[in-house]
């Protein structure tokens, strides 16, 4: 029998990352359109979640103005693996540039598949990897 905070059926992912935000609904809303997933209201009003494969979420939350966390570029980024290869990263590039992301560096073909480097739109660290799809 499901627990008192069950939503559904399906199971809950477990873990998650979590990621400061000046606008929670918004970049939630970003990685919810490049990962193809609906972003979810979460804990507060200022607290938002977005389901990523393989039992892991997305949290991304406003900081408290008594503890304020200003933007950083620091060795910690969200990375999202796709399939389909140069194709399927080239259109999860369009997607996330059509919902303010910026490409960092062009996409590159690597040993383990494809590969680019993004800035989300408040400016966090995002790596796109596609692999070939197995045939």
């Amino acid at each position: 029998m499901p627990g008192p905070l069950s939503m559904s059926a399906a199971p809950s992912p477990t873990v998650g990352l979590v990621l400061a935000a000046d606008d929670p609904a918004a970049l939630a809303r970003f990685y919810g359109h490049v990962c193809g997933a609906a972003a979810e209201p979460g804990l507060s009003a200022s607290h938002w979640r977005v389901p990523l494969p393989g039992s892991l979420w997305l949290e991304v939350y406003a900081p408290s103005r008594s503890r304020p966390l200003p933007r950083q570029r620091g060795r910690l980024a969200v990375a999202l693996q796709l399939s389909g290869g140069e194709t399927g990263l080239e259109a999860a590039i369009t997607r996330a540039q059509e919902h303010g992301a910026q490409l960092q560096e062009p996409a590159r073909q690597e040993s383990f598949g494809w590969e680019a480097w993004l800035n989300d739109p408040e400016g966090n660290a995002l790596l796109l990897i596609a692999r070939e799809a197995r045939e």
